[in-house]
Formats: structure tokens, sequence, C-alpha cells
């Protein structure tokens, strides 16, 4: 589990300064006050997104863990699609600033499960897995609407719920992406971990140990983005285009 404790105030104030820049800062310094107003209008419509692809993903792990037989979730409060038991303060402001980020890890107990080694890469994979299936499921309402109703996400009010629709789509990929990194505490390290069998070793310990400092390297170096940009648009593309046939979904984030 990511425990911000762990880490004196001073990294995780500079951290949040460097978030700062990538977003009201930088909006401010290139279009002034009505960039700010811009800004603050688009991560109000982009909130309903993060907070659906971050409680979903976070029961997905909460209720396989419970159905291989690990209690712990359930009494933890995480077997829930309340995002008040899975938002993690500081993955929230990453996932405003710079749209990469993760929520608050599920404590699982290994040796509760039925059998250890399989339930974890199952518990390990249930949370991307659900975000897959939560972009394809939302493309699909995007596709309803616009059957129904062709010109519904053309102004007003209809534009305001396409944009949120695409970002669902948008966000739940990219959280799909984002976790499946090899970087502690997200899912892609204990997968590769389990698959390894790295628990318990001097690499798992001080890896692990020094998760947040990993973390923060990465977001500042900008990482996530030049690693999974190009993936991230070829799925959504995926989705929207070859699946829904809806080639100009891009048009609905203008």
């Amino acid at each position: 589990m990511l425990n911000l404790q762990r880490f004196s105030k001073g990294p995780l104030i500079i951290l949040i300064l460097i978030l700062l820049a990538f977003g009201p800062i930088q909006a401010l310094m290139t279009d002034g006050i009505s960039g700010i107003i811009s800004w603050i209008m688009d991560t109000m419509l982009l909130l309903p997104a993060i907070l659906i692809a971050l409680s979903f993903h976070e029961y997905a792990h909460a209720k396989v863990a419970d159905l291989s037989g690990d209690p712990t979730p359930r009494n933890m409060g995480r077997v829930t699609l309340d995002p008040r038991a899975h938002i993690d303060p500081f993955g929230l402001i990453a996932l405003i600033f710079v749209h990469f980020g993760w929520g608050k890890p599920v404590m699982i107990n290994p040796n509760n499960f039925n059998k250890r080694r399989r339930d974890s890469i199952l518990v390990g994979l249930s949370g991307v897995a659900t975000n897959l299936l939560l972009a394809i499921f939302f493309g699909g309402i995007i596709l309803i609407i616009r059957s129904l109703t062709p010109s519904f996400f053309s102004a007003g009010f209809g534009y305001m719920v396409g944009y949120m629709l695409i970002e669902i789509v948008i966000i739940n990929v990219t959280i799909l992406l984002f976790n499946l990194l090899p970087i502690p505490p997200l899912d892609g390290f204990g997968v590769i971990a389990d698959i390894f069998n790295l628990h318990g070793t001097n690499f798992y310990r001080i890896v692990y140990q020094n998760s947040m400092l990993i973390l923060m390297a990465a977001i500042i170096l900008d990482i996530p983005s030049k690693l999974l940009s190009t993936p991230l648009f070829s799925i959504v593309n995926f989705i929207m285009s070859d699946i829904y046939k809806i080639s100009d979904w891009w048009q609905m984030l203008s």
C-alpha cells in the first residue's frame, strides 16, 4: 500500500507545485484569466470520469479478493462503489493535473486466498479489466445517444454530456494503462511480483519502500505521458472508430 505518511511533507509539496504548473499555472500563463476559467470548466467536466473510473477500478480489486476468500477488503469497507472509500487524494490531484493517477490501494491478505498465486494475479488484473469494460460500455452509450439523436452532442447541455462521456472512455483507458506500469504500488508491479514470485525478496522490499519517490520521479520526468500517449490514443480510437464506427470522436473534446 502506498503510505504517504512515510514521506515528509516537503517532497509532496514540491510535487504538488509541479503538478500545478501542468494545469492552472500553465493555463494562466498561456491564456490569462480566460485560460483559468476554461481549465476549471474542463476539470469540473472531467471529475465524473475520474470518480467513476477510480471507484470501479478499486471496487473490482476488493470484490475479486472477497470472492477469492479474503475478507480484508470487506472488513475495511472497500467492497463498495462509494468513491469516498477509494479516492487517494494525491492520486486524484495527479489525475486532475496530468491525467495520470491512481486510487487508494486495496489492502489484501493473500494467505486467505483459495489459490494464492492465481487469485493474487486475478485481483491484480481485475481493476484494469474493469476499466477496459467501462471504456467499451460508455463508448456504446455514446453510439446509442448519437444514433437516436444525431445532433445531441453539438452544443449546449448535449456538448457537456458528450464531453463527459468521451472523457469517461479516455480516463478509463488512461487508468488501465497507467496501472499496468511496473511501478509500486500500481497493479503492473504487483502482477509481475506474483508471476515471478518476488514477494519477500530484497528487490521487492527496496522498490516498495521507495515507491513514492519512484512515482514522483516518473511524474516529474513525464514518463507516463511519453510511454502511454500513443497506446492511449490507439485503444480509445479502436473502441470508438473500429468498434462503434465513430471516427470523429475526438471532436467531442474540442
